[in-house]
């Protein structure tokens, strides 16, 4: 029985900086409604805990924070998290909690939200947090989906909501191709906005288009064109330290003739002297309060797919893909999928394909991919080919050529496939048009959630295949069904499974929390780790980078006590704890299971 529930009308990006675009308001109300309707769990219900307060700060002083912060930055900016909490969905997603919430939805929440307008008001949010010690949590949009969105690493940390105030396009500079925005921006908003200017600029944007351009480069996300790598492609920075500092990164560090930015910002990454852009991506050293990126010159393109047969094709496949892609002649960060995919992102249930509980059985993966458009097949290997027509036509013979060293594999255009099939999806991904069709990943079960797992392997066939094989066995413990995304680059591979859970039920979330353990240390053994984790998993994967008695992470602690001596800046994020808080049980390692209490444990 669905949950009941009225569902207002989907903000567009005219109304609010997190909006969808209006080209896809209908998508999105489409989108919504099969969510909505394969709910159980109520959009809300009453708060069983009172407002949760930061560690060591009585109710006294939290209020006494609370109205000296207001009298700031304004009363209307600072907001007690006292009402019930609602998961809401994509675009109406909360920023108190995880709306993906794998610990209990009341364990993760923040005392309080904080709507700075600029970076001076970040800088009195900072001081404020230094006087009463307070943790502060940013975030730019909140949609870090299967990372833990908006929610504090520690229960009680008040979130420093960037994007509401701050979302402004401050430049777009057409002859540099490259732009600088505030953290709101989302790649919905830089595109229609280009699109507005009729620009002949693309974006690149991840397979879901409503995150932030700045946050999603912060923690070192990709795309898909041969501007993927997010933070490789950004150019120069401004941020706000710990201390309340306001620094600027690269040619930003020298000013411009009277007063203005400097005109080389975003033309050139680095400065004199070390180049320390890198500390602050994936870490709780600052807050990013403006980002310039490089943008992509449009050209022509073709999008197209090949589908193999035998899922021990696989390692003939990564071994094929190395060379093409070293050598450039694959266009972009290419995603190599297991069929199974090709059910989910229908929007369908689980329950369309299979009975029972348990993962889909091998027979019915391929009675059901029999009667998809691309057939009963194991592995699809999604592409795009950029430049001049007689260019990609070449390209494309010689990939062909390649692949067709894989008896049975097949070869299709967007052209040969049903206008709803996922392969136009991802030709409008791969020419940065940011789309929505993703999150149809979530009606796979009731309540849909998901954690996403991603180790990093080399390019070579009998490394994927370790990896591959660890996360099968996994998966079949804990009766997942699995669903493995590869983005294959010349040399490596982000190997990204999703795991898709049912929030209302604490036991499959507990078979995840266990799943995903499992996998982090046996992946780590074989030398393969995560490149971005979820913020309960942090502290493990931190763990694993453990060479020459954990260097790395002394390194990072060392840093994060000076720049933040009385470490109110996102306490815990991607491992990294200031002594405030290290050792003192905050820690969550491998034995951690049961995440009935986020806190100091003995």
């Amino acid at each position: 029985m669905a949950a009941q529930t009225i569902l207002s009308i989907i903000p567009t990006l005219k109304e609010k900086h997190s909006g969808a675009p209006s080209r896809l308001s209908q998508e999105a109300q489409d989108v919504r409604g099969r969510l909505f309707s394969n709910r159980t769990l109520p959009v809300s219900r009453p708060r069983e805990k009172p407002v949760r307060l930061p560690p060591d700060v009585s109710q006294e002083d939290f209020e006494t924070a609370v109205k000296e912060l207001r009298g700031s930055i304004g009363d209307e900016n600072v907001e007690v998290n006292d009402k019930d909490l609602v998961d809401g969905w994509y675009i109406e997603h909360p920023n108190t909690h995880d709306a993906f919430h794998i610990a209990d939805q009341e364990e993760l929440v923040s005392s309080a939200t904080v709507y700075p307008g600029s970076t001076e008001e970040v800088q009195a949010t900072v001081r404020w947090a230094n006087k009463f010690k307070i943790p502060l949590y940013p975030i730019s949009i909140g949609r870090n989906l299967g990372y833990g969105g908006a929610a504090p690493r520690v229960p009680g940390g008040v979130v420093v909501d960037l994007g509401r105030r701050m979302h402004k396009i401050l430049s777009i500079d057409a002859e540099n191709a490259s732009c600088v925005v505030e953290p709101g921006v989302t790649y919905f908003g830089l595109y229609e906005e280009i699109q507005n200017r009729k620009l002949p600029l693309w974006i690149d944007t991840p397979d879901l288009g409503g995150g932030s351009v700045l946050g999603n480069a912060i923690d070192r996300g990709v795309g898909y064109t041969p501007y993927g790598d997010h933070f490789a492609n950004h150019c120069g920075m401004e941020l706000v330290l710990p201390n309340g500092e306001v620094l600027r990164t690269g040619m930003g560090a020298m000013p411009g003739p009277d007063g203005s930015d400097n005109p080389t910002w975003q033309s050139f990454q680095h400065a004199f002297g070390p180049s320390i852009d890198g500390i602050f991506s994936q870490s709780n050293f600052g807050i990013v309060t403006k980002m310039g990126f490089h943008l992509m010159p449009e050209t022509d393109h073709q999008s197209y797919c090949f589908t193999f047969p035998h899922d021990d094709d696989f390692e003939q496949i990564v071994d094929l893909i190395r060379p093409l892609a070293q050598k450039r002649i694959l266009g972009n960060i290419p995603q190599l999928r297991h069929v199974i995919q090709e059910f989910n992102v229908t929007g369908k249930r689980k329950a369309d394909f299979h009975d029972g509980t348990g993962p889909m059985t091998r027979d019915e993966i391929r009675a059901a991919a029999s009667k998809m458009p691309l057939g009963d097949c194991s592995w699809v290997f999604y592409g795009t080919q950029y430049g001049p027509p007689e260019s990609i036509a070449a390209q494309l013979e010689v990939i062909k050529n390649e692949f067709a060293k894989i008896q049975g594999s097949r070869f299709f255009l967007p052209s040969d496939v049903p206008k709803d099939h996922y392969l136009h999806d991802r030709s409008l991904v791969c020419s940065g048009v940011p789309v929505l069709r993703e999150l149809e990943w979530l009606n796979w079960v009731p309540n849909g959630a998901h954690l996403f797992f991603s180790p990093i392997a080399p390019t070579r066939g009998k490394d994927a295949r370790t990896v591959h094989d660890v996360v099968v066995a996994a998966h079949k413990r804990h009766g997942f069904d699995l669903f493995p995304t590869l983005c294959v680059a010349g040399r490596e591979i982000h190997y990204i499974t999703n795991i898709i859970y049912d929030r209302a039920q604490p036991e499959m979330k507990a078979r995840a929390v266990r799943l995903m353990r499992e996998m982090i240390d046996e992946c780590a053994a074989k030398g393969f780790g995560e490149y971005r984790t979820h913020l309960l998993f942090a502290d493990q994967v931190a763990s694993t980078y453990n060479w020459n008695n954990s260097a790395l992470m002394r390194f990072n602690e060392t840093i994060k006590d000076v720049l933040d001596p009385n470490g109110i800046l996102a306490p815990g994020r991607n491992g990294i704890w200031p002594k405030r808080f290290k050792n003192k049980g905050w820690e969550l390692k491998t034995e951690d299971v049961d995440l009935a209490n986020i806190g100091p444990r003995s």
